[in-house]
């Protein structure tokens, strides 16, 4: 992997993209360090990756880390939690840990906060105030983190401009990714910095998209369900035709977390989709 130089952004905020591109990660994940004058703060330290601590620690200088930030514990964004907290003499800062582990290879143990994020909370770090912003849907214990007095949203995996986020039952769950969803239009941010691609101008926008996007899915598998019985294999043939390899795996996740918030509301009949592939039908 070969280290990719910082890009300056707003209102003291320096990108550090790492270099683990792919169909789930983009153009790589996206680091932030954010602070003005000696000190600063890391969100999403990033994948486990020599190369990305450094061009962080670059980013950093000879500033002060008060806390490294985690908007949720996947791999790619958790990695280097340990390692960046032992270099930089930082507490981590985090929601609560799930109460079930959603990613195998990730030690959850490793990543307990040392200071429990809570939706609403204010921090005074690094010359900012950062509002909390809890975001369940992607993962259980999604955060963004607001520059208020900015206009600046940092928003994890909850909205990038890229692509929507995937939703992966159990832990991951579409009612609340729209709940999330619907929880930013009103908000006044004018820049999101997501998790992965660039920085979002107009992102109500974009969120607004979104939300329809998501209803436009449910209507078509609701079509489907209204013709016959259809398993979740099925579905992703159907409604994702030209997708394949990852891309399909995480199609599947999709349409199994709208199958799940069907059957949570009664609408759905036929065996929990949590653990079954159908065929399911209406009730």
């Amino acid at each position: 992997m070969s280290e990719r130089p910082a890009i300056e952004l707003p209102e003291g905020v320096l990108r550090v993209t790492a270099d683990n591109s792919g169909p789930m990660t983009f153009r790589g994940t996206n680091t932030y360090v954010v602070g003005y004058g000696d000190t600063c703060c890391v969100i999403d330290p990033g994948p486990e990756d020599a190369f990305h601590l450094e061009a962080i620690v670059e980013a950093v200088g000879a500033r002060q880390v008060e806390a490294v930030m985690l908007t949720h514990r996947h791999r790619d964004h958790s990695g280097l939690v340990r390692k960046a907290k032992e270099r930089f003499g930082a507490p981590l800062f985090a929601a609560p840990s799930p109460a079930v582990a959603y990613q195998a290879s990730v030690d959850f143990a490793a990543l307990e906060s040392d200071r429990s994020l809570i939706d609403g909370g204010s921090l005074q770090i690094a010359g900012h105030r950062i509002e909390v912003v809890a975001t369940p849907g992607h993962t259980s214990d999604h955060l963004a983190f607001a520059l208020p007095e900015h206009g600046v949203l940092f928003t994890g995996d909850h909205v990038m401009g890229w692509s929507t986020t995937v939703v992966i039952p159990p832990d991951g769950s579409m009612r609340r990714y729209r709940e999330s969803l619907k929880k930013l239009v009103p908000r006044d941010e004018r820049l999101y910095l997501p998790g992965h691609g660039d920085p979002i101008e107009r992102p109500e926008r974009l969120v607004r998209n979104f939300l329809h996007h998501r209803r436009q899915r449910e209507e078509m598998i609701l079509l489907s369900l209204q013709e016959a019985p259809v398993t979740i294999t099925g579905l992703v043939e159907r409604h994702y035709p030209a997708v394949e390899g990852a891309l399909a795996v995480a199609a599947g996740y999709s349409v199994k977390a709208h199958l799940v918030e069907l059957f949570e509301r009664g609408t759905l009949a036929g065996p929990d989709p949590l653990v079954s592939d159908g065929p399911f039908e209406l009730a």
